[in-house]
């Protein structure tokens, strides 16, 4: 797929952008869901090669990232997303979005819908008002974990009230494993204890695990490291990847030295090392790599 048909189709512009039923009423008049018309153009990069059972890596350093400033927003991309384009940066596995926001004080998102995809968002800094077509209003701030299953649609805004405190936080999309489900909202508050020096699950596939759940077979654990500390991560479920976050510090993940915000997928292989060459914090994304 080329750029042009990308930007044309990829229905993934930033937030503030999103506004009002537009997309919605045009994705029915059509017959296609969001979701529908992802999966025609992106399919999936980085595929688990199933005759070569050697780990398989790719590196995302921080500086190769997407990058849009938008004044009242400051986005950098893992992944394609809005106006960045880059053909061998389309995904991971189910991991479609993975932003890197700083929001100004006193601005936010707009309200604007999604469908038929998991939206996991994780504050690192601050705190977003949250509301949505499902009644709920909520905070999110540094500590939470936040889910919504879109499914059928669902229409939500997320607003920085601070007046001199900027919001920096992480959005995550993944395809899920079910369409058109009931659209549903989820928030967890972690506690500092559970992060010390070892991997917490913070979302999974089941309601009654650890973390928030999704509609889909995927387990992320979060973790803060001191220098000099090592883990073992196990892969949960055969055919999954995992995609590492750096989202402070210095690490080494299955050899490879990684420093802060870069990113690292590993597949074909059941456990990955991570250690601490510096205090760090990583997020584990544990998924899969391929769509059933």
């Amino acid at each position: 797929m080329d750029r042009k048909n990308f930007l044309k189709k990829a229905a993934l512009s930033a937030a503030a952008a999103m506004t009002g039923s537009s997309i919605l009423k045009a994705n029915s008049r059509q017959g296609k869901s969001t979701y529908d018309k992802l999966m025609h153009q992106v399919g999936f990069n980085h595929l688990p090669n199933k005759e070569i059972k050697s780990m398989k890596t790719v590196l995302h350093k921080a500086s190769t990232r997407g990058h849009a400033d938008h004044g009242w927003l400051n986005s950098h991309h893992s992944f394609s997303f809005a106006n960045y384009y880059n053909p061998e940066r389309m995904n991971f596995g189910v991991l479609r979005v993975l932003n890197d926001d700083v929001v100004a004080p006193g601005r936010g998102f707009g309200t604007h819908p999604h469908d038929n995809m998991e939206i996991i968002s994780i504050p690192l800094e601050g705190s977003l008002e949250h509301k949505d077509s499902m009644g709920n209003v909520a905070v999110i701030k540094q500590g939470d974990v936040q889910v919504m299953s879109a499914g059928t649609g669902i229409r939500h805004s997320e607003y920085n009230k601070s007046a001199g405190q900027e919001v920096r936080f992480l959005q995550i999309w993944l395809f899920p494993n079910q369409k058109n489900v009931a659209p549903r909202y989820d928030q967890i508050t972690l506690q500092e204890q559970q992060l010390k020096n070892q991997f917490y699950q913070i979302l999974s596939p089941n309601p009654n695990d650890e973390g928030v759940w999704i509609h889909q077979n995927a387990w992320f654990h979060l973790g803060e490291l001191e220098k000099g500390r090592e883990a073992t991560y196990a892969i949960k479920a055969s055919g999954n990847g995992l995609y590492a976050f750096v989202i402070k510090g210095d690490v080494t993940i299955a050899g490879q030295s990684l420093n802060s915000r870069d990113g690292f997928g590993i597949w074909d292989t059941e456990k990955v090392t991570i250690q601490a060459d510096s205090d760090a914090k990583v997020l584990l994304m544990d998924l899969p790599m391929g769509m059933e």
